[in-house]
């Protein structure tokens, strides 16, 4: 099947397919500042050979887990020895959403709200909304603000909550087998032609912040312990 690329990404590049879907293709190109590996980072700071590999790895996992649930993604296949994965058309909300569900107050969320909580308590599926945007600090935007400003509508905005609570507990659950403690994880979401929401991008080790034993586990580190008994 011939394909054309569309969009070359920090960290996987886009290829259109013949039949319509798309061919993401992960890279071992990793955010990160002076070699130093870093997620938060929003440029290309090193090469870490196999990190495309585990990071398709854990996307195909979750996914797999995601669909098995009923819940719509854009994933549909993989090849591991191409570092490829088969997706699903779909359109980004606005010029990029990134939705984070916060089950204790770390990182940004409590530096926003330390006068009303103490850091690493309990949140309830918290979820918020930032627009991508680094010029700008990756703005916060609540459900009014996505639905006057046309990003999406009411319905949506529940479909997208309700979703990311969802795949929050698959994910946690999971984890929680291996004794590691989900803090919080932030994902992608879409919507095909019809305007139904689905999960995109990935869901890897870089995209959540994970404990254990009350002590941080860096996302190379996490790879290597979630496919240790896999």
């Amino acid at each position: 099947m011939t394909k054309t690329l569309v969009y070359t990404g920090k960290t996987k590049d886009v290829f259109a397919l013949e039949n319509g879907n798309y061919l993401l293709k992960f890279k071992d190109d990793c955010t990160g500042k002076d070699g130093v590996f870093d997620p938060g980072e929003n440029s290309v700071g090193l090469t870490i050979d196999g990190v495309g590999d585990v990071n398709l790895r854990m996307s195909i996992y979750f996914f797999e887990k995601v669909n098995a649930a009923g819940i719509k993604t854009h994933y549909v296949s993989a090849d591991l020895k191409k570092t490829t994965m088969e997706v699903l058309p779909a359109k980004p909300f606005g010029k990029g959403l990134e939705v984070i569900c916060r089950h204790k107050a770390v990182g940004s969320f409590y530096r926003r709200y330390s006068d009303y909580i103490e850091e690493g308590a309990d949140l309830p599926e918290y979820v918020e909304t930032t627009f991508k945007n680094d010029a700008k600090g990756d703005p916060l935007v609540t459900k009014d603000g996505l639905v006057d400003l046309g990003v999406m509508t009411a319905e949506q905005y529940d479909d997208v909550k309700s979703m990311t609570q969802k795949i929050t507990r698959i994910v946690a659950d999971d984890l929680k087998e291996l004794g590691l403690i989900l803090y919080d994880i932030k994902f992608e979401f879409g919507y095909d032609k019809d305007g139904n929401v689905m999960l995109i991008d990935e869901i890897a080790s870089g995209n959540m912040r994970v404990y254990k034993d009350g002590k941080y586990v860096d996302p190379m580190t996490l790879s290597k312990l979630f496919f240790e008994v896999r």
